[in-house]
């Protein structure tokens, strides 16, 4: 049986955040938050593009971003971790 892929490294994100990962692998088309900015549960944080569909990533909970882990343009898989929010 063959291996399933590692997760990305958790060393990366900031300890005690909510981590927004990327459900579908596709592309990220915008980033609509930046580092710092505070956000609203139910907010879009990025738009990701999977199967020709526009979808909205949105914020799981009130917080600021702790950290942006996905730029626009950028390829990501299922599990990705695209944010952090604390």
């Amino acid at each position: 049986a063959a291996a399933a892929p590692a997760p990305a490294p958790a060393a990366a994100a900031p300890a005690g955040g909510e981590q927004v990962t990327s459900p579908m692998p596709g592309t990220i088309l915008d980033v609509k938050v930046s580092q710092g900015a505070s956000v609203k549960k139910g907010d879009v944080l990025m738009i990701l593009e999977a199967m020709k569909m526009e979808n909205e990533i949105m914020c799981p909970c009130d917080g600021k971003v702790a950290s942006i882990n996905a730029a626009k343009g950028a390829a990501v898989e299922s599990g990705t971790l695209l944010c952090v929010i604390q």
